[in-house]
């Protein structure tokens, strides 16, 4: 199944770093993000960008996690001639990562 079929996601960018949150719409779907929506996993679906560090962050008390992926933006949303410099469909790619519910 979709990533897109119980969670939910926010981008943000500061320079040359995408901020993604992907947030479980069910509470209780929280234990399913954090063990399928890995560093690795996220990196490789989004397997085309030059990221240069990748750091996640787990926020429980709202059942999200928090993506930093540094170096995606291809030199910042002012220095990229990228179609997405801000990384906003980073967001919509993410939500097609195929997650094993069980």
């Amino acid at each position: 199944m979709f990533l897109r079929a119980f969670a939910h996601i926010r981008t943000g960018d500061k320079g040359d770093v995408s901020q993604i949150s992907v947030i479980a719409y069910d509470p209780a779907d929280y234990p399913l993000l954090v063990r399928e929506v890995t560093v690795e996993r996220v990196c490789a679906h989004l397997g085309k960008l030059d990221v240069k560090a990748a750091l996640r962050h787990e926020l429980p008390s709202i059942g999200a996690l928090s993506f930093v992926l540094k170096g995606a933006l291809s030199g910042g949303v002012t220095r990229s001639l990228s179609l997405d410099a801000h990384g906003k469909t980073l967001g919509a790619q993410l939500l097609d990562l195929i997650v094993d519910r069980d």
